[in-house]
């Protein structure tokens, strides 16, 4: 199985469970790994036959645009769309990162990873 990684997609979105988090925003960055078997494609030199990530990015930063609670339904999200687009996609993985959480605490980020 191979495997096309699209990582750090940096987007300002609006999710959260606090009011403040769906008017004020934040940063996030998420990675995602795509595994497909893309191996006539690359024997074929052929795009139309691996995922592009471009489209990986372009589905992300739609899912990202949507305001949820959980970042958990928004990798979930990003996982249906990917396997809708991408009829070779065997499995894949999304992290999302929020960076700068507003919880008490000095915290860099809180992350979730999807994998499926």
């Amino acid at each position: 199985m191979n495997v096309v990684q699209v990582h750090g997609i940096r987007t300002y979105s609006y999710h959260g469970c606090l009011e403040e988090e769906k008017v004020i925003g934040g940063n996030y960055i998420v990675d995602v790994d795509v595994f497909c078997d893309f191996r006539s494609a690359a024997l074929e030199d052929s795009l139309a036959k691996t995922v592009d990530y471009v489209d990986v990015k372009n589905i992300v930063v739609h899912e990202m645009g949507l305001p949820f609670k959980l970042i958990e339904t928004v990798a979930y999200n990003i996982i249906t769309q990917l396997k809708a687009k991408f009829s070779t996609v065997e499995k894949c993985m999304v992290k999302i990162k929020k960076i700068n959480p507003p919880i008490d605490g000095d915290v860099n980020y809180v992350s979730v990873i999807v994998e499926e």
